[in-house]
């Protein structure tokens, strides 16, 4: 069957590949030409023709493709109380290729402002929804990636000498976030993380190992702070993560199945439903879903690439569809592109049209099997 609540049969993880016109006024903006006034208007134009856009393939939801953001989580994170945006010596490292040296760290007391700016970017793509009549999804990073990216050295000792009183004010920041949110009118939240990939890699672990970490408690911190954040959403709000690997032009960051975080991610955190990246071997199997708790829950199986503008075969992912199924039910799986289209401004290495029809695949593809 069809959903008429989110997560749908075909969704989405979020970001979309940004207009030629937002990254030429992105562009005189820095040069000084135009105003963030003027930035502003060209968004809120190119939002509304996404939003209508989306609606138009067959999707029953629609970001605004995170078209006002340099990046997935520094321009949520950084404009929370007590964080800051500064430029490290490094980037943060991928297959091959760097990004620009930014990253957030922690500098005072943690809090969820009032005047936080994705809530206006919320109001803005409801009222475009309401016009397409779509639902609109909001997408937000994880509280775990506010502590994994930068780990300890990263948030002050001064402000919090006890790690764990950062962890209680980043669970009570994420509720307040949470209520806020729905108060705008969201029903349709998606909480972004890479941090449950990184603890499938062996490779990132001992980087996190290396730098004075203890890592074989983490899991645990983390679906303890997600479950408290999530805890009083209303019954009418659905939340959702999406499990990133990596995605920056194309390419990744870290490789290994699910298996080693796969219950106490499907069965120990509270989710309504997780986008699991399928698009490649570096994800394993499909053998960990079987963790996943009979009922409402419900896996959105990614197994369309946003890295590559080349269009899957239908058959080939029907028949990755009927493998998922072998360990969790056809009925609380879904369909989407395993990652956004341009987690950084810069995008991954496709086309407009190729992006397209990549999402236009996943709802003709839904269609055949859920009816």
């Amino acid at each position: 069957m069809q959903r008429t609540k989110a997560p749908f049969r075909a969704d989405e993880v979020g970001s979309l590949l940004r207009p030629p016109k937002i990254k030429e006024a992105r562009a005189r903006l820095e040069k000084g030409e135009i105003s963030a006034d003027d930035l502003r208007k060209v968004e809120d134009m190119e939002i509304e023709k996404v939003v209508h856009k989306q609606a138009s393939i067959g999707l029953k939801l629609a970001t605004d493709g995170e078209f006002r953001r340099s990046w997935w989580h520094f321009d949520f994170l950084s404009h929370l109380t007590g964080c800051e945006l500064f430029h490290p010596e490094e980037g943060i490292q991928f297959a091959g290729v760097q990004t620009r040296h930014e990253a957030v760290r922690v500098i005072g007391k943690l809090d969820f402002p009032d005047d936080h700016p994705m809530l206006e970017h919320f109001r803005f793509l409801k009222r475009q929804c309401e016009i397409a009549h779509v639902m609109p999804k909001m997408t937000i990073p994880s509280p775990a990636v506010l502590h994994f990216r930068g780990g300890r050295k990263s948030i002050s000792k001064e402000v919090y000498p006890d790690i764990d009183v950062f962890f209680q004010d980043l669970a009570k920041t994420y509720r307040k976030a949470v209520k806020a949110f729905y108060d705008a009118g969201c029903r349709y939240l998606q909480l972004d993380d890479t941090v449950w990939a990184y603890l499938c890699s062996q490779d990132e672990l001992n980087k996190l190992r290396a730098r004075g970490e203890a890592a074989d408690n983490l899991q645990e911190i983390y679906a303890r702070v997600i479950n408290y954040a999530i805890a009083e959403r209303p019954a009418d709000m659905t939340i959702t993560t999406h499990v990133c690997r990596g995605n920056f032009r194309s390419t990744w960051i870290s490789s290994g199945g699910y298996e080693p975080v796969a219950e106490t991610l499907l069965a120990g955190t509270n989710y309504d439903g997780y986008f699991l990246e399928y698009d490649s071997e570096r994800a394993g199997g499909f053998e960990p879903l079987r963790y996943l708790p009979k009922g409402n829950k419900i896996v959105v199986v990614g197994v369309i690439t946003s890295k590559s503008g080349q269009l899957e075969n239908k058959d080939d992912i029907k028949r990755r569809l009927e493998e998922a199924s072998k360990y969790a039910p056809l009925d609380q799986l879904a369909l989407s592109p395993q990652c956004g289209f341009a987690s950084t401004e810069e995008g991954n290495i496709l086309t407009e049209e190729e992006q397209w029809a990549k999402l236009k695949l996943a709802v003709d593809v839904a269609k055949e099997v859920w009816g």
